[in-house]
């Protein structure tokens, strides 16, 4: 197995003791930990250049901009993005995926026109389009989910048709596990002229993504889930799609000119970002990229798929057990339900042990009534996790067997 335990060190956060155990932190699908490289990183902006960004003809005000704007530019490289320009800032994956839901489906949905998405959508995948269809009248369709987690594509011609104007997917299901085949759908859907929103929220930072090679019009992801500080997000979007988009929010920084009466707007990103923004955050999310690459993606992938494959053979053997999600190759999560507990009584026991897991829906309610069941206990890991954590979680969990039967 991939051994990057050494980089644990970078984590203060991971070497304390919950409930008198050493804590095993294994809610990562939920939000990472941030190494002492980003908290350095935050520390340094705000006692040495903080100032805002962009208006100020001052030396803070230039450094403070300069790190910025840096920060779109590694994220451009992180995603392969054609240029910068096509990276907007945001509070996470849900506004980002809101950005769009409200802008561009106002502009370019109809009644009638067909919005498809999956069966199994993050709701931050579903709502916002549900409210874009009662705003437009336009139709929800959604592709159902196999037994095993995977899509069910064999209804992809029936349901991917020129009458669909927009295809939302998720690009790893943060229930399941399941690594959707994004490449393959976006251009399928790109031949039909139908525009395409990927949730890349469990990618990001887990597994190589490049935009320009998956061929979307959109992606979607946040900076807490790959070692950067929470309420920063990316909203990447193609340069000819985003030039033909209006504005989201009015206010400054947007606008080219203002009069009484009527305003001029910057082209993209600026339009898009009024206001001031989380300037620490995209510094923050910057410096988290720099650490990433430094340890490098593709080491990071692996690592949590064999990790998580470790973890499934492991957990395959407590008794009562249902494994949800795909049995071959996955992303870095493991989901279950044990007969004898529900998964909140199973998560609390774990926590008085040290283990943090989620338990729930995972804001997948039609996913988890598609499979039946009140929720899953999720245990998702990231490349600072260990073999020897997922070894005291099966200790835990076999005494919570006991506990509850």
């Amino acid at each position: 197995m991939t051994d990057l335990s050494h980089l644990r060190v970078d984590f203060p956060i991971l070497h304390q003791q919950v409930h008198g155990e050493p804590l095993v932190y294994f809610d990562n699908a939920a939000s990472s930990q941030k190494p002492r490289q980003v908290i350095a990183e935050l520390t340094r902006y705000y006692e040495l250049d903080n100032a805002n960004v962009h208006r100020g003809l001052y030396e803070l005000s230039n450094r403070a901009t300069d790190s910025f704007e840096a920060a779109r530019k590694k994220v451009a490289c992180f995603i392969g993005a054609g240029s910068a320009d096509e990276v907007i800032f945001t509070r996470g994956t849900t506004e980002s995926i809101n950005l769009v839901a409200q802008v561009w489906a106002a502009q370019f949905l109809k009644a009638g026109d067909v919005i498809l998405y999956t069966g199994m959508e993050h709701h931050s995948n579903l709502v916002p389009w549900q409210l874009a269809a009662r705003r437009t009248g336009a139709v929800l369709k959604h592709i159902p989910v196999l037994d095993d987690g995977t899509l069910d594509l064999t209804l992809l011609d029936l349901l991917l048709t020129e009458q669909a104007k927009l295809f939302a997917c998720v690009h790893v299901s943060n229930s399941l596990g399941t690594i959707n085949p994004v490449r393959e759908l976006c251009a399928k859907a790109r031949a039909l002229g139908v525009t395409t929103l990927i949730d890349g929220a469990q990618a990001a930072g887990h597994l190589p993504v490049n935009v320009r090679d998956i061929g979307c019009d959109f992606y979607a992801f946040s900076g807490h889930k790959m070692c950067a500080p929470t309420g920063i997000g990316v909203l990447y979007g193609k340069a000819e799609v985003l030039a033909k988009m209006e504005p989201w929010h009015g206010g400054g920084e947007m606008i080219e000119s203002v009069t009484l009466e009527a305003s001029t707007y910057k082209a993209a990103p600026h339009r898009f970002e009024a206001g001031t923004p989380d300037i620490a955050g995209v510094i923050g999310l910057g410096a988290a990229i720099d650490y990433l690459e430094s340890v490098g993606i593709e080491k990071i992938h692996q690592h949590g798929q064999e990790l998580t494959a470790y973890a499934m053979q492991c957990l395959a053997e407590l008794p009562g057990i249902r494994l949800l999600g795909p049995q071959g190759d996955r992303a870095s999560l493991a989901a279950f339900a044990l007969a004898c507990a529900h998964p909140h009584d199973l998560v609390e026991f774990a926590n008085t042990h040290g283990l943090a897991l989620r338990g729930g829906h995972h804001c997948t309610q039609p996913l988890m009534k598609r499979f039946k069941v009140p929720g899953t206990s999720r245990a998702s890991f990231y490349f600072y996790n260990t073999a020897a954590e997922v070894d005291r979680m099966m200790d835990i969990l076999h005494r919570a067997v006991t506990f509850f039967s």
